[in-house]
């Protein structure tokens, strides 16, 4: 077993620091300005201006892999990117997850990356055309609506969004939310997942369609806030899709294939989550470091103090051992597919939310009542990251297939269920 990263790994994960650390970096105060002057939904001037030089450094589309996990509909669609493998992503999404606004510079912001893999892998040539093309230039902004507010919606079969073939066109209603993207102004078009077959078996009977946002009918109600915060200029938006018309051309992959889709979808999704989480969990360590190093309590530095010496001896190793695990699932996405790697993906979806999200919660006790404040990205980097237990599927179900393998390598519950 060798650890040791080849030329290429090191190659890409440099590249990515060295221009995080030249341009990103020192850009963090002018971002944080424009990011609170007027309108909150607007697209930020910093990052817009960055975007031309990541393209021109070779670091544009980091996340598409080569084949996209599998042929393409249309293999003759050329698009710009790097097409990195998803080991060679994943020690790329790590350092992007260390400045919370560094991956759209690099065009590998959610849930943009997921739409483009679908439209790659599923799309027709028409439909690349017009939406892939522009979303891969970095010049438009794509939403994904898949949770509804009425049903358990971890369970993708209870979604109940009706999607109706009517003459030449489909009709769509029903109601969304958790639609991240939709804040954005750039926002043109959204993958939504519903019902076209309600008599259809429990996975055949949803698909999913692509939807200008401008289609009469579509509605965002409002833009929901985590813990407090908007998560402006991108946000997470309720919509409401009120008898909302689109041509059949706009069905992807044909009727029926929606969950089939969203397996496809959400694999990779997941661990890309999972690569920009170690990234914050790096970011939080150092900040508690640096505070229980400069601060005294009691006649000596806190560090010194020895209930800090285990959290952030804890800590390191909390990440050590995440780091492999999401290497480790990232390789074999690459070796044997995603459905083979599917435990691996499963247990660092569960893994390294709950890794990251102590971390932050020790540093931000030691930031003492500063932690909890604005005026440290803690409290706002512990409130993004929390819904990483929820998206992409709760840690229960994850949980669930974890242990259901594991149940059946060790007993008879396969046999008897």
């Amino acid at each position: 077993m060798d650890f040791t990263l080849s030329d290429r790994e090191v190659h890409f994960r440099d590249a990515v620091r060295h221009f995080i650390d030249t341009h990103i970096r020192p850009r963090q105060a002018d971002h944080d300005a424009q990011e609170h002057e007027g309108d909150r939904w607007k697209p930020i001037p910093v990052i817009e201006e960055l975007k031309p030089l990541a393209k021109t450094a070779g670091l544009w589309n980091l996340f598409m892999p080569p084949q996209s996990g599998q042929p393409p509909v249309d293999d003759s669609f050329a698009f710009e990117g790097t097409q990195l493998s998803n080991l060679e992503y994943a020690l790329c999404a790590e350092e992007m997850g260390k400045v919370g606004w560094a991956s759209e510079v690099f065009n590998c912001s959610a849930p943009d990356t997921g739409n483009m893999e679908v439209l790659l892998r599923y799309g027709t040539r028409a439909q690349k055309d017009r939406w892939l093309k522009p979303l891969m230039d970095g010049a438009i902004r794509s939403a994904f609506l898949m949770t509804e507010p009425d049903v358990a919606s971890s369970d993708a079969t209870n979604i109940q969004s009706s999607i109706i073939r009517d003459g030449e066109d489909y009709v769509i209603n029903g109601r969304k939310w958790w639609s991240s993207g939709t804040g954005d102004p750039r926002c043109q078009v959204a993958i939504v997942m519903g019902k076209s077959d309600p008599e259809g078996g429990r996975h055949a009977s949803q698909s999913m369609i692509l939807v200008p946002l401008d289609t009469p009918g579509v509605k965002i109600e409002r833009m929901l806030s985590v813990y407090g915060y908007d998560h402006a200029p991108h946000g997470h938006g309720e919509v409401s899709l009120t008898n909302v018309r689109v041509p059949v051309e706009n069905m992807l992959l044909g009727e029926g294939r929606g969950f089939e889709i969203a397996q496809g979808r959400l694999g990779p999704g997941r661990i890309h989550h999972c690569m920009r989480t170690i990234g914050v969990a790096e970011t939080a360590i150092e900040a508690m470091a640096k505070r229980l190093t400069s601060r005294a309590a009691f006649g000596k530095r806190i560090a010194e103090h020895s209930v800090w010496e285990e959290r952030v001896a804890r800590a390191r190793i909390d990440i050590e051992m995440s780091r492999l695990l999401c290497l480790k699932a990232a390789d074999m996405m690459d070796r044997a597919g995603n459905k083979s790697a599917k435990l691996e993906i499963a247990m660092i979806k569960v893994q390294a939310p709950q890794m990251a999200l102590k971390i932050l919660d020790d540093a931000i006790q030691a930031h003492g009542g500063g932690g909890v404040s604005g005026d440290y990205e803690l409290a706002h980097q512990w409130a993004a990251l929390r819904t990483l237990r929820f998206a992409d599927g709760p840690d229960e179900v994850h949980a669930r297939a974890i242990a259901r393998e594991e149940f059946g390598k060790h007993g008879e519950w396969r046999k008897a269920r």
